[in-house]
């Protein structure tokens, strides 16, 4: 019985090689990808996924951690800790990299600022040449629009848009966002996502969510 795409595979589907499962891709030190989060790219290979985080140096020890049935589109930068320059100086310029003895004013690693770990929540959503900026948390079943710039983090089923990213809107109330938090979809077992897939798509009332988290 069929329910659902193989997510072990690359390609969930064989005919569009467009769109990848990026936790397939062979893995790299301090980022962790959930299952049947994708990267979808038009213009080059979606495996170049990696390509996208830039600034991330093991030894700095910081993560990008995206959690599952994320759709990310082409374009998305994620810039990680790696970027930034010392800033309690006069200047921020970074001497010591071009050598020639400027190396004498290397900083320490806690005299750089350090924002801590990228996290992308589950059911994100994150559109064309979207940049996220270090140490930001975006939460579960959020929105980001095209082309935004995300400085601070976003909260759970938010939509956010613009340089830098504002708040567009909630998707749902307050009282429905809680009950998604609690429901949890994207940790069903596969069985169980096929029999309410209908649901997922179409939209539910309080009380069906109310209803599946009296079945769990």
């Amino acid at each position: 019985m069929m329910v659902g795409p193989d997510k072990n595979k690359l390609y969930p589907n064989e005919n569009i090689k467009t769109v990848c499962y990026i936790r397939n891709l062979p893995a790299r030190a301090n980022v962790e990808i959930g299952d049947y989060t994708y990267y979808s790219d038009n213009n080059d290979s979606p495996e170049h996924f990696y390509e996208h985080i830039l600034h991330h140096y093991e030894f700095l020890g910081d993560k990008l951690i995206i959690g599952k049935f994320c759709a990310i589109a082409e374009g998305v930068t994620f810039i990680m800790n790696g970027a930034n320059h010392r800033m309690d100086g006069l200047t921020s310029y970074p001497f010591n990299i071009f050598g020639g003895g400027w190396e004498k004013v290397t900083p320490t690693l806690d005299q750089l600022p350090f924002k801590g770990n990228t996290v992308i929540g589950n059911d994100v959503w994150i559109g064309q040449q979207v940049t996220i900026m270090p140490g930001i948390t975006i939460g579960d079943g959020a929105i980001i629009a095209s082309n935004s710039t995300v400085t601070k983090n976003v909260e759970p089923y938010s939509i956010v848009g613009g340089n830098p990213a504002r708040l567009i809107r909630k998707r749902f109330s307050d009282k429905l966002i809680g009950l998604l938090s609690k429901v949890q979809w994207w940790n069903w077992d596969e069985h169980k996502l096929f029999q309410h897939l209908e649901l997922l798509v179409s939209g539910c009332d309080e009380e069906e969510l109310q209803r599946l988290l009296q079945e769990d």
